[in-house]
């Protein structure tokens, strides 16, 4: 089987667009695929996180992998930091990424403008580092989603940069994968884009959320004045809470709005809790699974200690293999 590898930052609670746009895709892979799923606690410390936030989020992200139908019997689930060949990895393969590709990456112009006094040497080279979690596994399938292609390409020119250097065929290339041909996109509630964690909680539905705490986000929702003529395009905000609807909800209930809504006689009022409870019943089974998990500490440390022992197997010998290639052997 080909491999796969994917990893999601601890930065915190999934969401829907997690949930809908990777996790059940991911669930499906695993049947198909030689699959790595891991939490980036690595990649997360370039915001420097408290350890007490370090901790509790990367836990809280292996609950919901494990809760959305990740299975550790069929997946490796594990997280970064317990593979320090991946570090090692990532210092040998940092001595052939170049400062000039690394400066023209659109992911770090981009948070250099967003955050001008944190511009640290791990977010510089988070491309060489993305790498080396893929090139470990020699991966050759990569979820990505577009913000992430260019890392990709990054990803196959330092893998043949090694090659050439050291005159192998060694590392293969990889490529993004879409598992899906329907990609699902999953708006936010703040009017605008995609939803994110970086727009603020009022603008996700967290898996882990309680029942009345969607009801309340879905009712705060943005939408605008209601339309004022027959079949007129929706705005953004509006366009979005449809969109939700048509995931969560049936095609019946899709179109029954839809045609209030062409025949101005929406209430607004009514979609959002038609909405809402639509959304809480999509995400009860889920939200259920993480409550149970989260209680389980003892099923959560065997999860992990099984991963990481079945990832560091895969790195150790990618590492071994390496440090032959590069010419660092023991002389004793």
């Amino acid at each position: 089987m080909e491999t796969v590898v994917s990893g999601i930052r601890s930065t915190g609670k999934l969401h829907l667009g997690n949930y809908y746009g990777a996790l059940r895709n991911f669930v499906k892979m695993q049947n198909e695929y030689n699959c790595f799923f891991f939490i980036a606690d690595l990649h997360s410390l370039t915001t420097h996180p408290t350890p007490q936030d370090l901790t509790s989020t990367v836990r809280q992200v292996v609950v919901e992998y494990l809760a959305a139908g990740l299975d550790p019997e069929k997946s490796t689930i594990y997280v970064q930091s317990d593979v320090p060949e991946v570090a090692e990895l990532y210092l040998y393969m940092n001595m052939n990424a170049y400062l000039g590709e690394l400066e023209r990456s659109t992911a770090f112009k981009d948070k250099v403008r967003a955050n001008p006094n944190n511009v640290n040497a791990g977010l510089l080279t988070y491309p060489v580092l993305m790498a080396c979690d893929i090139l470990i596994h020699h991966a050759t399938k990569v979820p990505v989603g577009k913000d992430q292609e260019q890392h990709l390409e990054m990803t196959r020119t330092f893998g043949n940069r090694f090659n050439r250097l050291y005159n192998v065929d060694y590392f293969q290339e990889s490529f993004a994968f879409t598992y899906s041909d329907k990609l699902i996109k999953i708006p936010g509630l703040s009017g605008q884009g995609k939803m994110g964690k970086s727009n603020g909680d009022a603008d996700c539905i967290y898996l882990s959320d309680p029942a009345e705490t969607i009801r309340k986000k879905i009712m705060r929702a943005v939408t605008d004045a209601g339309p004022t003529g027959l079949n007129q395009e929706k705005p953004e905000a509006v366009q979005n809470l449809f969109d939700l609807m048509k995931v969560v909800s049936t095609p019946d209930t899709l179109a029954h709005f839809d045609g209030l809504y062409n025949n101005c006689e929406i209430r607004y009022g009514d979609f959002k809790k038609q909405l809402a409870e639509d959304m809480v019943l999509a995400t009860n089974e889920v939200r259920t699974r993480i409550e149970e998990i989260d209680k389980d500490d003892a099923y959560i440390a065997k999860v992990l200690k099984l991963g990481a022992d079945k990832a560091q197997a895969s790195a150790q010998k990618t590492l071994k293999e390496v440090r032959e290639i590069i010419g660092l052997k023991k002389l004793y």
